[in-house]
């Protein structure tokens, strides 16, 4: 009987108790790419597997996952699952000694639940036919760009996606809250964000639906409707959550 893949003796995981959980999982994984306890080309076991082993959720593992991803150390195929890449060792020479830290996206979801669906009820405060003007471009835009399967068309739909969200801060008639969206919009581009993001948005009709959502809060809040325009928004971010994460 062959040994399990990354068993807990050869590969020295243990469990994790920071914050940022995910970057903790790849710091133990990427070591034990760098020591040759995991061989290039290996199969990582699934991920509910090793979130058991590190006594951590699934989602900081695919977090993790999606860094190493990033980093060029970790490719997964679909329907077969990840494995270290074939030149990985090479990738790692060419790292920096610390590599920079990223955003839990599962955090930046947090902040956003909180945030943004009062964000958009106070936008529905100032409802009114100029507001509808200055959301539908954005709208339009996600509508133009459809399912965004490569990345020129990926890059628009999450442009005008972005532009949508801060363009709802602008019209809440809060500077903070405006600046708030201007730094969510800086964390989405960390790279551990665009990956996750673009995995889940490649599935075709996803963007479809997200863009009906942002129709939907369009509607409300051009009507003034702050009860609906924050009941939308919260909803459209559960979504998000779903499409990105395994929560």
């Amino acid at each position: 009987m062959t040994e399990p893949l990354l068993s807990p003796p050869r590969i020295g995981v243990a469990p994790v108790h920071v914050s940022q959980r995910h970057e903790q999982i790849a710091a133990q994984l990427r070591h034990a790419i760098a020591t040759g306890r995991m061989a290039q080309g290996e199969r990582l076991p699934p991920e509910r597997e090793l979130a058991q082993r590190m006594g951590v959720g699934r989602n900081a593992v695919r977090e993790a996952l999606g860094l190493l991803q990033v980093e060029g150390l970790v490719e997964t195929r679909q329907g077969a699952g990840s494995f270290v890449r074939a030149d990985a060792l090479d990738a790692l020479v060419h790292q920096p000694p610390e590599p920079a830290d990223s955003t839990s996206p599962s955090e930046l979801l947090d902040a956003r639940d909180l945030i943004e669906p009062e964000t958009a009820a106070l936008a529905a405060r100032n409802g009114g036919p100029d507001v509808a003007a200055a959301l539908t471009p954005y709208v339009d835009a996600m509508e133009a760009a459809g399912d965004p399967d490569d990345p020129e068309q990926r890059v628009r739909w999450n442009e005008a996606d972005r532009a949508f969200h801060r363009a709802i801060a602008h019209l809440s008639g809060n500077a903070v809250l405006f600046r708030f969206a201007a730094e969510v919009a800086d964390l989405m581009d960390e790279p551990l964000w665009q990956q996750l993001r673009d995995e889940s948005i490649a599935i075709p009709g996803r963007t479809r639906i997200h863009m009906a959502e942002h129709r939907m809060i369009l509607e409300a809040i051009a009507s003034g409707d702050e009860r609906t325009a924050r009941l939308y928004a919260a909803e459209h971010l559960k979504r998000v959550r779903r499409y990105m994460t395994l929560d």
